[in-house]
């Protein structure tokens, strides 16, 4: 098995599994490489915005400032970039 450094603190990016495997929506910060767990969550459901350190207000901000790209979300050409 591989030498890994170990980080002091653990990072966590999100990703998306397909065809057997997994992209990652986002680069980790200084990692060239490491040891991985994954966890694999349900693709329905709610978010919890408070254990992501959102409150009412702020979600309810963030409702209001992204709601106007919602009719550009709902166009049918969009679904093509739910396949990716």
């Amino acid at each position: 098995m591989a030498n890994y450094h170990r980080s002091k603190m653990l990072q966590s990016v999100e990703g998306i599994y397909r065809n057997g495997k997994i992209e990652l929506l986002e680069t980790p910060t200084d990692i060239e490489e490491a040891q991985v767990i994954v966890t694999f969550m349900p693709k329905i459901g709610l978010v919890n915005l408070q254990s992501r350190g959102i409150n009412h207000e702020q979600a309810a901000d963030l409702r209001m400032r992204l709601s106007r790209f919602a009719p550009d979300w709902e166009l049918p050409d969009m679904d093509a970039y739910d396949a990716l």
